[in-house]
């Protein structure tokens, strides 16, 4: 049981994250599983890597969102309700990309092939945002260190959010199950104009550029260029291009990016932020209690694995327990893997989460943001 009142700790760097560890436990589930999905692929005869349908889903997502914006620059459409109408679909699909398409590739889900994976990761530098911040925020932190604060920077240090029991409470902090909604919406904003250049400020900073391997002035200069190329296409071009005035250019531009961020919140948050899901702490020792396996088990959620249709538009990300043990493979195979986990899961007495329904796990993701706004509330951890 914890506290919710502030504890005085240091913040973690590089270095103290390289240090957390996981308890060596539950090896015989750890060794079942990935046995059972390895033999899975083998008895089928299937590649852990996109299907046809995997290639087609990517090129009706690309579509959804340069084919609206083709439109609207060469002047086939005219008017403010079709013009509206084109950026409320690009918003979809600049989701779809984000859901679909880039986060497969910045996985090394999507191919065997190593450049394969890097061209469709980059798909998120060509819609705005930074692909190596992408993957040390969320594959290297948040897939390491779920729901560990100030580790995780998916929970850490969210503005007026408070996404975990180990935050400093606020007094404002009690009525964000109300305006956290709306801050959804601003989530690829911020991204575009401004964390992405705290971000990589800060990965410098701390070392995480020099420990992915790669060097200071390379990550700028693709981050510069590839914001430069986007800010010309989506703003400049239909600037020059349409009758549009630069302000009714930048409103749609918001629209766009308020629909795809409030899409892309509702999404990841239930994942993770949600009843049932736990907090865990390093002890004084930077150690867990759990080994990693059992570890994401107990932190991530899967909601309304049965309906086909949501887990196609989401990218299969309502399976996201299968997601984070297995985030090198692609997501078109998580609805097969998901009957294998959690019969394993059972037979070894370990936790498998799962929400019924999408609306259930928002209204459960709702309820823990209430939570999380009382003061000293307890957490099991």
């Amino acid at each position: 049981m914890l506290n919710q009142k502030l504890q005085t700790k240091k913040s973690f760097s590089m270095d103290t994250r390289d240090k957390i560890r996981f308890k060596n436990s539950h090896r015989d589930f750890t060794l079942t599983l990935n046995k059972r999905v390895n033999s899975f692929f083998k008895a089928n005869q299937l590649s852990r890597h996109a299907d046809s349908e995997m290639v087609i889903k990517s090129i009706i997502m690309m579509a959804l969102y340069f084919g609206p914006y083709a439109l609207i620059i060469s002047g086939v459409v005219s008017g403010i309700f079709f013009t509206m109408v084109l950026v409320f679909i690009m918003g979809f699909g600049l989701a779809g990309i984000g859901l679909s398409v880039m986060h497969d590739g910045n996985h090394g889900a999507y191919s065997g092939k190593r450049w394969v994976n890097t061209m469709i990761g980059y798909s998120l530098n060509l819609i705005g945002a930074s692909a190596f911040n992408w993957k040390v925020q969320h594959n290297v932190l948040h897939h390491s260190y779920t729901n560990v604060y100030d580790a995780d920077e998916d929970i850490s240090k969210k503005g007026i959010l408070r996404f975990s029991p180990h935050a400093q409470w606020k007094w404002h902090h009690r009525f964000q199950f109300i305006y956290a909604w709306l801050l959804y919406g601003l989530m690829t904003l911020s991204w575009m104009f401004f964390k992405d250049f705290k971000q990589l400020l800060n990965y410098q900073r701390t070392g995480w550029i020099k420990h992915q391997k790669s060097k200071a002035w390379k990550e700028w200069g693709i981050l510069i260029i590839t914001k430069m190329v986007y800010i010309s296409y989506i703003f400049i071009v239909p600037m020059l291009l349409t009758p549009w005035f630069w302000w009714q250019v930048l409103i749609g531009i918001l629209i766009m990016h308020y629909i795809t961020g409030f899409l892309l919140a509702i999404i990841f948050q239930p994942a993770h932020v949600i009843e049932g899901s736990a907090f865990p702490e390093p002890d004084i020792n930077h150690s867990l209690k759990d080994n990693w396996t059992i570890h994401q088990l107990r932190t991530t959620t899967n909601f309304a694995n049965k309906s086909r249709w949501f887990t196609w538009i989401v990218g299969g990300l309502n399976f996201q327990v299968e997601h984070h043990l297995f985030p090198s493979i692609c997501h078109v195979h998580y609805r097969k893997l998901a009957p294998i986990v959690k019969k394993t899961a059972q037979e070894f007495g370990v936790p498998y989460l799962s929400k019924k329904t999408f609306v259930g796990a928002l209204w459960d993701h709702t309820k823990m943001l209430y939570e999380l706004g009382r003061r000293n509330r307890a957490f099991i951890d």
